[in-house]
């Protein structure tokens, strides 16, 4: 079986980078409108007198939106239904979304009228309520005034008569003055032998059927019911039902979501977060060859493969990636580096204590024992990752889903292809013979340090309590003095940001924008690709035609002004965000307390989410104090905060489960001081990693990705110091105060206790046969 796991690996890897390369090369990515420009807006149907805007009414009405989109002459619209009663629809290369706006916003008008007789091409109606309209063959036909409108018809629906083979016809029914407007109609229509007794079904001033009134229905006088026929076929048939009943029962639409994007800032944020991932991996990977030389030439190598595998899953799933999304790549990159920084720490110390084994057992041990750390770690990343799909909207889902890609990918490439290289590697004679090239024979003077002479840094756990407790009132004093700076995603509102072919005094541009009738807007400069300068404007909520007014404010003090970013919001849908954002958080503590209680104990488990609370707390306060905006790529940046900061606590959790597994005359807060310097080295390379990648991003970002690398530099930094100072503190607290009782307390056995240690055998993580809290 050990034979042939390498063989396995080695076929897993190139089948996946052969799919992956295959799907990267055929099929490209389909990107969101915030990175290659256009309009999406987001309608809500509302509830009329005589329908209620469920599922099946909101499909109706998407039907009716998706021929007004089409005669706009976009190219490549999408229109979807989101949820029971919310249509999205893209617009792509829309930087005015005033007309789109405006027709997608009316109600359907459908109407029927009396077909007087045959127009002429360019005939001009002879009296006021008449129209000249083409019919289905292009033949403009001379209309009556309207007799019956929508709120007549009470339903239509696709039907097959009696004894008909292949044939369909759509059948209406009237109500209310429909029902007196139809029969007059029909006396009106069966009187006029010139026009072919037809009466005409329009919609928004379109005829959708122009069919000729049958004798019967002459002789019955028109009744509350008609049927259309015309040689249907079934399809044809469903849809004019559809068209006629959409617009019979029209449901109101109020647009609640608004977001323009140009092209130009959608393109220098896809050119930053390349010019990061490249300038991340290269900084990271130097780093790594640095400290771990050929086992971290062969991990960056492996780590270039992340890169191929990710961005083929996502085109495979048709994703669409966002400017958050791209973000959520970069990141994963710093998830990669951890495994393998893991994995070769590992491997150092298993060399050391047998030297005489050789290379190989001990880096495979190396992976088979990070295997636990890496998986927990990983799966409380992908809970963050799938609350962002679920609770999130707009482009921040993105992330989730690129977040959630990239962890998977980054697995694969940590511990599939970097373990074919590097086995593969240290099993070649010229690197046995020269063992010191791998970078895992020595543990190096820092590790030596702290494990001869390392600090007792649990002797002072009221100290570090203490310090945790001042630095959450600080926190909550910056949220309650300074307030939150919610973004117009949580209160609803309006902003735009424009780039101008002239410098604009933000304060000029201020004074601008009140004379124009908005003195509460805010307006500040801002960096929409990391070089020049923009203008952001932040406003309540406002119509288009507002929006046009500020935008004529600004360009009238100088320049030629470019709209880089229209983003509205309705106070509806930003007050569902926020409570999202808070059912997202609380969601987040409970799934990763109820995965690190069954992984761990509860104590241990209360312990990292009081620690990571903390850390999202100093965050936000670090941000209030600041005076930073707190939106929606800022909520994806804590949800990453929550999967970061337990990542880090669990590989120690993980170290501190080996060494408490037989306490038996040892001293429990030795045993967790002894864990954290073990993991120390750890702890600082891969924070290393992850900060060259995020400083880039920060650096090269913008506004659009600035705030964002902000934010989880300063939630890894002090992850980091909450790891060692606050969580494992918290945890010796708990567990003396409700010590593990294995008579009262079923055992909780970790499953990836029993590994392989490359050498034939198996042992627990602590050398024993099993772990337990």
């Amino acid at each position: 079986m050990t034979n042939r796991a390498p063989l396995w690996r080695a076929i897993a890897s190139f089948v996946v980078l052969a799919g992956a390369l295959a799907f990267a090369y055929f099929q490209p990515a389909q990107l969101g409108l915030d990175l290659r420009g256009g309009t999406q807006i987001v309608l809500e149907t509302q509830d009329s007198d005589r329908i209620e805007a469920d599922a099946e009414a909101t499909d109706r009405a998407l039907e009716v939106l998706r021929g007004r989109v089409d005669a706009l002459g976009v190219a490549e619209p999408t229109l979807a239904r989101s949820g029971e009663n919310r249509i999205i629809v893209e617009l792509p290369g829309v930087q005015d979304p005033r007309e789109a706006a405006e027709q997608l916003g009316q109600t359907a008008q459908l109407t029927f009228h009396e077909v007087l007789r045959p127009a002429q091409e360019g005939e001009e109606p002879e009296e006021e309520g008449q129209l000249v309209v083409p019919d289905e063959t292009g033949a403009p036909l001379l209309l009556g005034p309207t007799a019956v409108d929508g709120e007549g018809v009470s339903d239509a629906a696709a039907a097959q008569p009696q004894d008909s083979i292949g044939q369909w016809v759509v059948n209406v029914d009237f109500a209310g003055d429909g029902r007196s407007g139809w029969r007059e109609l029909v006396a009106s229509a069966c009187a006029n032998p010139e026009a072919g007794n037809r009466v005409a079904i329009l919609l928004d001033q379109e005829i959708i059927s122009s069919p000729g009134v049958v004798p019967a229905l002459c002789q019955s006088g028109g009744g509350n019911s008609t049927q259309i026929s015309g040689d249907f076929t079934q399809a044809e048939a469903n849809d004019l039902a559809v068209l006629i009943k959409g617009g019979a029962l029209p449901v109101p639409v109020e647009i609640i979501e608004q977001r323009t994007v140009g092209p130009t800032l959608g393109a220098a944020a896809i050119d930053a977060s390349i010019e990061a991932g490249i300038i991340g991996i290269i900084l990271t990977g130097l780093f790594i060859v640095f400290v771990y030389r050929l086992m971290g030439l062969l991990a960056t190598i492996a780590l270039g493969t992340y890169a191929i595998i990710s961005y083929g899953i996502l085109v495979w799933l048709g994703a669409t990636l966002t400017l958050p999304g791209l973000a959520g790549f970069v990141l994963a990159i710093g998830l990669a580096i951890d495994a393998n920084v893991l994995v070769f720490e590992r491997a150092r110390e298993e060399y050391a204590e047998r030297e005489q084994d050789g290379l190989a057992p001990a880096l495979t041990t190396g992976f088979n024992k990070a295997w636990s750390a890496i998986i927990d770690s990983n799966l409380t990343t992908l809970v963050a990752a799938g609350l962002l799909f679920l609770l999130a909207a707009g482009p921040v889902r993105g992330f989730g889903v690129t977040l959630s890609i990239g962890v998977l990918a980054s697995m694969f490439s940590a511990l599939v292809v970097a373990r074919v290289l590097t086995e593969w590697a240290v099993k070649r004679k010229f690197v046995r013979d020269r063992p010191g090239l791998t970078g895992i024979t020595s543990v190096g003077p820092v590790r030596r340090w702290l494990d001869t002479s390392g600090p007792d840094l649990m002797k002072r756990s009221g100290l570090w309590i203490g310090m945790t407790l001042v630095v959450a009132v600080v926190s909550i004093g910056g949220i309650v003095i300074r307030g939150l700076d919610l973004g117009v995603e949580f209160t609803g509102g309006r902003q735009l940001e424009f780039s101008s072919s002239q410098v604009v005094d933000p304060e000029e541009a201020r004074v601008a924008v009140g004379e124009a009738g908005f003195p509460s807007a805010v307006v500040q400069r801002s960096s929409g690709d990391g070089e020049s300068e923009n203008i952001s404007v932040r406003v309540e909520d406002i119509t288009n035609d507002e929006a046009i007014q500020i935008e004529e404010a600004i360009e009238s003090l100088g320049g030629t002004l470019t709209k880089e970013r229209d983003e509205l919001i309705g106070p509806s849908l930003g007050t569902e965000l926020r409570n999202k954002a808070l059912l997202a958080f609380a969601i987040a503590i409970a799934g990763q307390m109820i995965y690190l209680a069954w992984r761990f104990r509860w104590t241990y488990a209360l312990a990292a989410q009081l620690s990571m609370a903390s850390v999202v707390l100093t965050v936000v306060g670090i941000f209030a104090w600041w005076g930073k905006v707190i939106d929606a790529v800022f909520l994806a940046a804590i949800l990453s905060i929550i999967g970061l900061a337990v990542n880090d606590t669990i590989v120690v959790f993980d170290r501190i489960r080996e060494g408490t597994r037989d306490l038996a005359g040892k001293s429990l807060r030795g045993a967790v001081n002894r864990a954290i310097l073990a993991t120390i080295p750890r702890t600082v390379n891969t924070g290393l990693g992850a900060t060259f990648i995020l400083a880039a991003l920060t650096v090269l970002g913008g506004d659009s990705l600035q705030d964002f690398s902000i934010a989880l530099l300063l939630g890894l930094t002090i992850g980091m110091l909450s790891t060692v100072f606050t969580a494992s503190t918290l945890a010796i607290l708990l567990e003396e105060r409700w010590p593990y009782d294995p008579d009262k307390e079923k055992p909780n056995a970790d499953r990836y206790a029993t590994i392989d240690d490359g050498r034939g055998t198996t042992t627990g993580p602590g050398g024993g046969s099993g772990a337990v809290i």
